[in-house]
């Protein structure tokens, strides 16, 4: 217990110190990152590393034990990211947004931060051209789902490399206060998927539609892949399915050509489609994994 005003008073002089210090060390942040953006723009990289910063959470969510609320952390270095993020070079962010529908935007105003340039768009379609006008440096659109009308994910199907890709899934740390409904989005950009440790790649196919999601799974996990997520719609005389794995899975992977040797005729193409680094909170992923693998083996028994 204080005993007088004086040890209040000191106590808050103490509390002004490491603010002072604090905001040196965000200074100092902040000059490493000019000298970071200046070795990129040598090498052409882009500012926004989404593996990087999924690398960067996980260490202090892990450092800092339960001494401080991890969303809590995760929304002050989110703030702190999207800052810096911006010092890089300009970085704007579109997010599909109609009126109805308010949840999208507000996981990208937390992820990216809340003075970040934002634009609302009233299409999937809209986000991805944006993109891929380069108006906009990232777009965030809803989590697929069976029955979407028309599925924005078969917008980005190019055999071009440079087509935008999935490259992040939102939130990456624990729920604030979005209006979502506790549902996720992806976030669509340009570069190549890195590594980040715990990562889900997706991949598309083109295949008959005969292929039942059982048989697709099945096909995954012999040849040692598992699915993690998967939805499909149905066009002409072909299908297209999207589905995740879990791990970082490049198209020139081995297993890969397995896939294709198993489901033969069958499968027309398979391309990839980018992927993100795991969310802190993976549960339910785990739950996704345990549900797909549960009606594979269910369907596998009635086929």
């Amino acid at each position: 217990m204080l005993s007088t005003q004086a040890d209040l008073d000191e106590l808050r002089r103490r509390l002004d110190r490491i603010d002072d210090n604090l905001q040196d060390l965000l200074i100092e942040r902040l000059e490493v990152v000019a000298s970071v953006a200046a070795q990129k723009r040598t090498a052409t990289v882009s500012p926004y590393v989404p593996a990087r910063e999924a690398e960067m959470l996980r260490r202090l969510v892990d450092r800092q034990g339960n001494a401080f609320p991890a969303g809590t952390l995760v929304r002050i270095w989110r703030e702190l990211l999207g800052a810096t993020t911006r010092a890089q070079g300009p970085f704007a962010i579109g997010a599909y947004a109609p009126p109805e529908s308010p949840g999208v935007w507000d996981l990208a105003r937390d992820h990216y931060s809340s003075h970040a340039p934002l634009t609302a768009y009233q299409s999937t379609f809209q986000v991805i051209r944006a993109v891929a006008d380069g108006r906009i440096a990232v777009g965030v659109l809803p989590m697929p789902q069976d029955g979407d009308s028309d599925p924005w994910w078969r917008h980005l199907l190019s055999l071009d490399a440079e087509a935008p890709r999935v490259v992040a899934r939102l939130p990456f740390g624990p729920r604030g206060n979005a209006r979502s409904d506790n549902a996720d989005a992806l976030v669509i950009g340009f570069g190549t998927q890195q590594p980040s440790g715990q990562d889900r790649t997706l991949l598309v196919t083109e295949n008959a539609v005969q292929i039942s999601r059982g048989r697709m799974v099945a096909a995954f996990s012999a040849i040692g892949l598992t699915c993690t997520f998967m939805v499909s719609c149905e066009h002409a005389e072909a299908a297209n399915t999207l589905i995740e794995i879990d791990g970082f899975v490049p198209l020139d992977d081995p297993r890969l050509k397995a896939l294709r040797d198993r489901l033969g005729a069958d499968l027309y193409r398979l391309m990839a489609v980018g992927g993100y680094a795991v969310p802190l909170e993976s549960a339910a992923s785990h739950a996704e994994v345990a549900a797909q693998t549960g009606a594979a083996r269910r369907s596998a028994a009635q086929g």
